[in-house]
């Protein structure tokens, strides 16, 4: 291993890589469906159970991984998800029929379900403070780039080559990363672990799969909508059943003791709204810029690339920002800014000059990421080591809900302004975008609200602000 190079830097590059594999197969079928459904025999609106199995088994599967990652090991744990989720990958490959790529998808899901929370909790525990941001901003980077990268990737792959090489290219990255992953990750576990916590489980499992599956076919059609309504509603309760429990049991699933700490309980509650409004962008512009403006897909995936160079250009200066304004600073300035890009999309034209467009995706894209990073920072940094896997895997169970919910959210805001704006049309016209975009905005401007109670010197200590208050109370 090279002296200039941390040990706890390949940690997190290895884990980053894990994660890129992992959020890139939720997106990357989607322009493949057509192809796939031909060599199935079926429609391709018959496929979208692939993605919402997958997505769901992540959901259902989440709020186990901080149990199973002490009780056996996290390397055990994290090396398992990634040869499951391999396993998976070519099982997808061979699929000859819905059925049998359905239930590939599942146990795909029950991989990622695993590799990503106990993933995290690696990089958490073999990262001091000072290194705490670069290697949340390394996580980061996947969850950004895949839902952009996937889609024409996907339809490069399945246009020069077949879907099948997909699934094919993750064996590679995932035999080198399962190598990897006994040579660098310590097999970390607790010995006095105490007994699951099914009824817990259970309870948030079914909310979080409800809100989730409910909210979908909310944005599909009206009729669809009654159902997912009730299951919505059926979700609440299952997640009101799952808080009351939580706080009766010594040790439950999920573990919601992380939320009195003040600038974990921000990354959760305004947090997770604007990270819901973040992960709507990806699903929006592709459809802004084709139902729109009139472009073919090459043309729409080339001008919202724009956003994935914004994400890699801000990835350099996250550290130099965060030093030089703090947290509390950078979430409300970085936050209008991502707002008002959104503000800047809704008014867009066909007219609109092309490196105009190109220049406000770049602007947006690292307004994503600065956000994404200083919010994902944020939270961890006054965690004792004690609670960081409750608090870890409630992190990314709440984090997984809002990426679902981003795409579900984009799909009920353009439902919504075509029946206020443009009620009796057929099809999405330029103002029914104008809408859902101004939704969006709002949303993420409402998510930035508790930000404005954080202190000054709110995660100074990981920042290392220049200006930050010595004398502030300790937050707990």
């Amino acid at each position: 291993m090279p002296s200039t190079v941390p040990k706890s830097s390949l940690i997190a590059f290895l884990v980053a890589g894990a994660f890129f594999m992992e959020n890139l197969d939720g997106t990357v079928i989607a322009t493949s469906l057509p192809a796939m459904a031909r060599s199935f025999g079926v429609q391709p609106v018959d496929l979208n159970i692939g993605m919402s199995a997958y997505m769901l088994t992540l959901a259902i599967f989440i709020p186990a991984s901080g149990w199973m990652a002490d009780r056996f090991g996290a390397r055990t744990i994290f090396a398992s998800a990634v040869a499951v989720f391999t396993l998976a990958s070519v099982f997808c490959a061979i699929s000859e029929g819905v059925l049998s790529f359905t239930l590939a998808r599942v146990l795909q899901g029950m991989g990622g379900a695993m590799m990503v929370p106990v993933g995290r909790l690696v990089v958490l525990r073999n990262t001091s403070k000072t290194e705490l941001m670069r290697a949340i901003a390394t996580l980061t980077w996947p969850a950004l780039s895949a839902p952009i990268l996937g889609p024409p990737l996907g339809g490069f792959i399945t246009t020069y080559a077949s879907w099948h090489w997909i699934f094919i290219l993750n064996v590679p990255i995932g035999i080198v990363a399962l190598a990897l992953s006994f040579w660098l990750i310590p097999n970390d576990r607790t010995g006095d672990r105490p007994s699951f916590d099914w009824i817990g489980f259970l309870f948030t499992s079914l909310a979080c799969a409800g809100l989730m599956y409910g909210l979908e076919l909310i944005g599909q059609s009206a009729q669809q909508g009654i159902v997912g309504a009730a299951i919505l509603v059926a979700s609440l309760v299952f997640g009101a059943a799952a808080w009351r429990h939580a706080g009766r049991h010594p040790h439950p699933v999920p573990d919601l003791s992380a939320v009195s700490i003040q600038t974990f309980a921000v990354t959760m509650k305004g947090g997770s709204l604007f990270r819901t409004a973040v992960s709507a962008v990806p699903f929006l512009l592709p459809l802004l810029l084709q139902l729109g403006f009139g472009l073919d897909p090459f043309q729409a995936g080339l001008y919202v690339l724009a956003l994935f160079a914004g994400n890699l250009g801000m990835k350099p200066l996250t550290s130099l920002v965060l030093r030089s304004f703090g947290f509390r600073t950078t979430l409300i300035g970085n936050g209008l800014l991502f707002v008002a890009t959104m503000v800047a999309c809704a008014f867009l034209t066909p007219a609109t000059p092309g490196w105009i467009i190109a220049a406000l995706f770049v602007v947006s894209g690292a307004a994503r990421s600065m956000q994404f990073t200083a919010i994902n920072t944020l939270a961890f940094v006054d965690v004792p080591q004690p609670k960081m896997a409750g608090a870890n895997m409630l992190f990314s169970l709440i984090q997984q809900i809002t990426f679902g919910l981003g795409i579900a959210v984009g799909a009920v805001a353009l439902r919504f302004a075509d029946s206020v704006a443009t009620p009796g049309t057929e099809t999405l016209g330029l103002v029914d975008f104008r809408y859902a975009f101004l939704i969006i905005g709002a949303l993420g401007l409402i998510g930035l609200y508790d930000s404005l109670g954080l202190p000054r010197d709110a995660g100074a200590v990981v920042s290392r602000h220049r200006h930050r208050e010595s004398a502030a109370a300790p937050r707990t």
